[in-house]
Order: C-alpha cells, then structure tokens, then sequence
C-alpha cells in the first residue's frame, strides 16, 4: 500500500465529501471496507476489494477496516499489523501514519469501534465473514440482500446522492481507467491475427492493464461466442469467419472502473454480413450518444437504441413492419435484449449493491416488458454522471428457439432472411459516456468505433 503518493489534493477532495455526506444526514454511519475470502484454506485468499461505499470517503483500499463519518469528522478503525507480517508482507504502514495521509481526524484499534456504534446507520459488505461482524455489533440484521429500512435506508439514499455524479477527484481516476482500457483494447486487436484461442487475446489486453499496476474491474468477456452475453471461457479457437468480442475494463489502484466492449474480425475483415450488422448496432451507439445531456431521460435513450436498430434490421430484410411499431410490441429485444447501459464509478455497474436505488428515480420501478425488464438505469441525466452507452446485436438460440416467441413474433421476422446472417453471433459496441454542462464527452474516444479502422487495427 503505497501511502506516500497521497496527494493533499485528493485528502481535501476525501474531506469535501464527508461534509457533503453530513450536510445530508444528522447521523453518524459507520462503513466497513470488508476482508479477504479464503479461496480453499485461510492464507490463500482470493484478491482484496474494499467496499465501494468506504473507499468514496476512506480513499485506500485497507482491509479489515472501519470509518465512523459524523458531521463532516472521520474517524479510522484499524489494527496496526502483527509484528510477524513483516516477515511476510514487508513493513507495513502503521494506523497513525493512514490516518494522517487520508486526513482521519481520530484513530482506533478495531476493538475501540463497539463504543462508537449507537445510532449509527451502515451498509451491508458483501463478504459474509463483514456482515456477520456487522450484524452483530449493531444488534440488527445486516445483510447484502436485505431490502433497506430506516437510518440505513437514509444513508443509502444520501450516498447514492454523492456518487450519482462525479467530483474532480473520481473523474481524474476514471480517465486514467479508460485510457489504460483503451491501450489493452488495441492491443488485444493487434494480438488477435496471430492468436488460436480466446485465452491468447485475453492475455494480451489483461496484460496491458497489469502492467500500469492495475486490475480489470470485472470478469473479462473475450469470446467468438458474443450471444452469450457474459461469456467468461477462452478455449473456443479462432477460425476465419468468426468475430470476436471483448468485454474488458481496467480498475485504477484506488477502485475506479471502465468498461469497454469493441468486436473485430478475426481476420481483420469483416465479411459484407458482419459489416451490415455491425454498422447497424454503430448507428445506434452513434444516436444515442449524441443524444446524451442533461436533463434528457435515459430510457429514452434505450428506447432511441431499440428504434435505430429496428429499422436498420428493416433496412436489411430482416424485420418487416414500422421501426416504432415493432419496438413498441419489443420485437428487437429478439435481437437486442438488455438495456443500453449503466453508471460508472467505483463499481462498473455503480452502486448495484443497492439494487434500483442508485439506477432508478425514486417512485419507478422496473417494467415487466421483454424489452425494457434489464434496463439498468432509469432517471433523467445530469451533468457529471458517466454512464455507458452499450448496444447490441445478437442471435441467441435460447430466444431465437423459444416456440412462444417464434409464433408471437412470426410474421415479423423473415426467418429465412436472418439464417444469411449465420456468421453474427454477437456485435457489441461500448463506450463510457460522462454526462457534461453541453452535452457529453466520450472518455473511450481514442478507441475507434468505424469498422474500417477497425479492421485496420486488427489487420496492421
């Protein structure tokens, strides 16, 4: 952990959202950052993530952590180590020394925190061994899955507030995590010609993100079987007609994500079915971020994909009727069946551990239409949000074999049409959007999207 390069800049930007927190709660909130999960036995564990919650107002990904945040204060729970993990780990640094870099206005043994803990409010850690910690001192259930009440409930609501949009601090780390997204993206296209196998990409775009001392900020998707939409295999080998999608976003040291899909040709060079398609899922990626500003829904922005696409599969013979109409009866979610996107911050689907809180405005509830049920999030934008914009195509036979939706939808799609489509698997373009005063800003830009350059990446 390297404390030493703890600007004071980002100390004050830790402080300033502790008082923005205290100017929305009269009470105090204790946040754990969580700890390591063993994978088989205790000392192998799987990589440590703090909380998103305690890294926004803590700054450092410390484990077995806590904070107590009242009236604009911070006060840091934690143990010095034992003086045997020197042996293992290094010289460590010490309690005082953490809390005087993130600017902690008191420090503690982790034992100490049981005497700080009433009328408190919290938000439950994902790992079961914090919870149960949780639950316990607080004499209350705290749990991942519970639905929210009271001061917790309160808490939740004032921090969503926060991080819905992003101060200077976030958005300097989001940037160093697109740019370093960017250069394993091109890299995976240029490994891509003289690789067998998914894994081989894979490694050539997770190595770019290691190497800037980085982690990805989620699973990586590197797949010619693009229909499956979190695909997380690599042993498919690559064969000439197949294309190639990848999923991939880097994580900055200090828990900041993107996330970045791109799909090439194997061969870098996209045959004449590939290219139709392809430009159709592109028109839509291009409409909607033009359409981005504040003030604007973002389900309007879905539903802007939805059309887009529909009529460039009517362009092409595959869907028959009106664009409007057609999406109105979710006809594309046939082909496009999730939302257009997310928020992006210290987690790549920001603030999902909340459920809807975060993605929905307060009152609306998700749809139980086939073409809007995933859609992610559903508020008006506002200046300072990053959010994905994401569409897609894709032949998924669990939908396109469902005999409900075949005779529900069977006069609409020219099946015969679609079946010269076969070498489309999966097409998905994504890019992080951050919502500005005039309109948008893509923080992915230098990635290209034309199909052209491209092929021009891949094929050098």
């Amino acid at each position: 952990m390297d404390i030493q390069n703890f600007s004071s800049s980002l100390v004050d930007t830790l402080r300033q959202r502790r008082q923005r927190l205290a100017a929305r709660i009269d009470f105090p909130a204790i946040l754990w950052s969580g700890s390591s999960s063993p994978r088989n036995y205790p000392a192998n564990v799987y990589r440590f993530r703090a909380s998103s919650h305690f890294l926004y107002f803590a700054g450092l990904p410390l484990s077995n952590a806590a904070i107590r945040l009242e009236a604009g204060k911070l006060t840091l729970f934690m143990d010095d180590p034992a003086p045997s993990s020197a042996l293992w780990h290094g010289e460590m640094p010490k309690r005082e020394e953490i809390a005087q870099a993130i600017g902690a206005d008191a420090a503690f043994a982790i034992a100490e925190l049981e005497s700080y803990l009433e009328g408190a409010a919290t938000i439950a850690v994902q790992d079961a061994a914090t919870w149960t910690q949780q639950s316990q001192l607080l004499n209350r259930w705290v749990l991942p899955q519970n639905q929210l009440q009271g001061i917790d409930l309160e808490l939740a609501k004032a921090i969503v507030e926060l991080r819905l949009t992003h101060d200077a601090g976030a958005l300097a780390e989001l940037r160093k995590a697109a740019a370093v997204t960017v250069e394993a993206h091109k890299a995976g296209m240029a490994a891509t010609v003289n690789a067998k196998i998914e894994a081989q990409v894979r490694g050539a775009m997770e190595k770019v993100i290691i190497a800037h001392n980085m982690t990805t900020s989620y699973n990586s998707i590197v797949t010619v079987h693009g229909e499956v939409l979190h695909n997380e295999q690599y042993h498919h080998s690559l064969q000439p007609d197949d294309l190639l999608l990848a999923d991939v976003g880097a994580e900055t040291e200090m828990g900041w994500a993107a996330d970045v899909t791109r799909t090439w040709p194997v061969t870098g060079k996209f045959s004449s079915t590939q290219r139709d398609i392809y430009d159709v899922v592109l028109a839509a990626h291009d409409a909607c971020i033009a359409k981005i500003r504040p003030g604007v829904e973002y389900g309007e922005i879905h539903l802007l994909a939805c059309t887009v696409i529909a009529e460039g599969l009517v362009d092409l013979g595959i869907l028959q009727g009106q664009p409007e109409d057609l999406v109105e009866r979710d006809v594309h979610s046939l082909f496009f069946p999730h939302g257009i996107g997310h928020l992006v911050g210290l987690d790549v689907h920001d603030m999902e551990d909340l459920g809807d809180l975060a993605g929905y405005e307060q009152g609306r509830k998700r749809s139980d239409r086939f073409g809007l049920s995933y859609l992610r999030l559903n508020r008006p934008l506002r200046a300072g949000m990053l959010v994905t914009i994401e569409p897609g195509f894709y032949q998924v036979p669990a939908i396109l074999n469902n005999s409900e939706l075949r005779s529900r939808y069977q006069y609409t799609v020219n099946w015969e049409r679609l079946s010269e489509f076969a070498d489309v698997r999966g097409i998905r373009i994504e890019d992080d959007v951050l919502v500005t005063e005039q309109g948008s800003e893509v923080l992915t830009v230098a990635l290209p999207t034309d199909a052209s350059a491209v092929e021009e990446l891949v094929s050098g």
